[in-house]
């Protein structure tokens, strides 16, 4: 240990008046046993570092094969081992300017031990949540029905919450957000996807008695409907329908629901189209317009992202392309679309990369990213940056 002679001699040999300096004096030692594998150090925005300090936890997530994610409850990052030039040395009794400053040690000469080091660290950055996989688990076992469910094996898989925690790379937060949009439901405790069938006979049944009772469509009554509809279907998969393709609201103490026009029109719009290659657009504006509920106004905007039109066949013609069927990744996302259509409009392609964009992104840096444009015909249109196989 180092005494205050040979500090000040130090000092004198580096050529620094010891006035302009705080009188206490930090002498840092290693500990006998310090290796750099023992620790590593994560870099944290504000935001999850006073998480941590309110004692809420960050999980890592991710199989063997994919790349880890490390979640808080409401948030996902990328995580990515990053290079220092400089050693970091890790001194938990270490004091900053402002603690020696206000320092009343009688001895002017801190020991403190360096417990160890690194030459790297975990950088994290926000990413959109890898939420593909949890669409393909709840797809391994869709609900069909009870009648369908009785006839199952038990083998099928089925996920609770924390099954779904413990795979999914997301947050939690991020997932109950998802599960909604898949308009899925907890049976039994497990989360499942209704079969695209089941569902529009659901739908159906619904449609059916709003029609029969002549009820606006923003002013469905809960209780009848469980009522008239409970001997056909379970009354829970009845208001889950409506909860899907509604909004449930109470009026002077009555529980009601107002049906959303274009998840109706669109859930319609894709029961016609998943079993055609293609259709021609003015059939199947004219058949969609006859199939959806009399009262209802189909439009070509209820279709953004999930149809899209062929304006150089002729005639026009239309067919189905979910965004929730194409890559996940960004680059694969393209090469997709790009590999379907050689050239896209702005507005034609903004449906099918909008979830790409993260909070810094919009959909112009992505196209400016991964593709070209070029104008044709008076449009700028965009292609693909690199050769599509």
């Amino acid at each position: 240990m180092r005494s205050r002679e040979e500090v000040d001699a130090t000092l004198q040999v580096a050529k620094v008046n010891p006035a302009e300096l705080l009188p206490v004096v930090q002498c840092l030692s290693f500990c006998a046993q310090e290796d750099a594998a023992d620790h590593y150090l994560l870099q944290l925005e504000p935001e999850l570092c006073a998480e941590l300090e309110a004692g809420h936890s960050l999980v890592i997530r991710g199989d063997r094969e994919e790349h880890a994610v490390l979640c808080s409850k409401d948030k996902t990052y990328d995580m990515k081992i990053a290079d220092t030039s400089n050693t970091l040395l890790i001194i938990p009794t270490c004091k900053t300017t402002e603690q020696l400053s206000a320092c009343d040690s009688t001895s002017n000469i801190l020991h403190t031990q360096i417990a160890g080091f690194s030459k790297t660290f975990w950088e994290l950055r926000r990413c959109q949540p890898k939420l593909k996989k949890l669409k393909k688990l709840l797809m391994e076992n869709p609900y069909e029905g009870p009648d369908s469910e009785q006839e199952r094996t038990s083998t099928k898989s089925k996920y609770t919450t924390e099954d779904l925690l413990e795979q999914v790379q997301a947050s939690e937060e991020e997932i109950m957000h998802q599960l909604l949009i898949l308009k899925a439901c907890q049976i039994k405790g497990y989360w499942r996807i209704l079969d695209f069938d089941y569902e529009m006979k659901l739908l159906n049944h619904v449609t059916q008695l709003i029609y029969t009772e002549s009820w606006p469509f923003n002013k469905v009554p809960l209780s009848i409907c469980l009522q008239e509809l409970g001997p056909l279907e379970p009354k829970e998969m009845i208001e889950h329908i409506l909860m899907s393709y509604g909004q449930k609201y109470i009026d002077e103490g009555t529980t009601y629901f107002e049906m959303n026009e274009e998840k109706i029109c669109r859930a319609i719009a894709q029961m016609l189209l998943q079993n055609a290659v293609k259709f021609s657009l003015s059939e199947f504006q004219e058949v969609w317009q006859q199939s959806v509920p009399e009262g209802m106004t189909t439009s070509q905007d209820q279709l953004k992202g999930l149809a899209l039109v062929d304006q150089s066949s002729r005639p026009e013609t239309i067919f189905l392309l979910n965004v929730e069927d194409l890559p996940e990744d960004n680059q694969e996302r393209f090469n997709s679309l790009f590999s379907i259509r050689e050239k896209w409009t702005e507005a034609e392609i903004a449906p099918y990369i909008q979830d790409l964009c993260s909070e810094k992104q919009t959909i112009g840096t992505l196209l400016t990213k991964y593709a070209r444009s070029s104008m044709q015909n008076g449009l700028k249109v965009y292609n693909s940056r690199r050769p599509i196989s």
